[in-house]
């Protein structure tokens, strides 16, 4: 797509784009703190935004609630951790929802392993991470979430990817608890990682739900 198109027609994907980039080189100047916290939040609100308008489907209206709980908590991180982190165990919540409405039907005996395991490893890895009950509780959710994107019928190398970047993202938020504290990675690498993750659960799942549902797209 040009980005004429993408501009003309997917205007809220490159208000996306551009609110994510903005956070992430801003943070590293001088620019106030206090106004780069509703830029952190308007990256996953426009994905919100475009799941919304993109198609009137419930799966895509649960998944754009589920985004508006992200940008949310993308913003109280910056104030509270835990409300923070409760916000996210919504947004966690209500993509099972949408994933768990379209589970594949023919999985295979590894894709099936894989997705247990993402179910079971997740908190486990947090636990040794932290060794704290909240973060493990927190991490239930994860794992379930990247599990049921990853055991769904969207497409596994976009969704069920975006999901992985997920986990990987708030694997390195509990490395910089204890074994990463003030270490560069996790700086540098947290936002991009999260960014992608949910930019292509996003992306995927409306596009295919726009594909399966075409009757119940909505014109933009």
């Amino acid at each position: 797509m040009s980005r004429h198109a993408l501009v003309e027609k997917r205007p809220f994907l490159l208000l996306s784009v551009a609110a994510a980039l903005a956070f992430y080189y801003l943070r590293w100047t001088s620019f106030p703190e206090g106004y780069l916290i509703p830029v952190k939040g308007a990256a996953a609100a426009m994905l919100g935004v475009y799941a919304w308008v993109r198609h009137s489907g419930p799966d895509a209206r649960l998944l754009a609630w589920g985004l508006g709980a992200a940008s949310l908590g993308d913003m109280a991180m910056q104030v509270d951790q835990q409300i923070g982190g409760l916000l996210f165990f919504m947004f966690h919540v209500l993509a099972m929802g949408v994933f768990l409405r379209h589970r594949r039907p023919d999985m295979k005996g590894s894709q099936r392993a894989t997705a247990v395991a993402v179910l079971l490893l997740t908190p486990l890895i947090a636990w040794l991470l932290t060794a704290d009950l909240q973060v493990v509780f927190y991490a239930l959710a994860l794992g379930g979430m990247a599990a049921s994107a990853w055991a769904s019928s969207f497409p596994r190398y976009r969704v069920g990817a975006g999901a992985m970047l997920f986990v990987a993202s708030d694997l390195l938020i509990f490395a910089e608890m204890r074994p990463l504290a003030g270490h560069f990675l996790p700086q540098f690498m947290v936002w991009p990682t999260y960014y992608l993750g949910i930019f292509l659960i996003a992306t995927g799942v409306v596009q295919t739900l726009r594909k399966r549902d075409p009757e119940l797209r909505v014109v933009q």
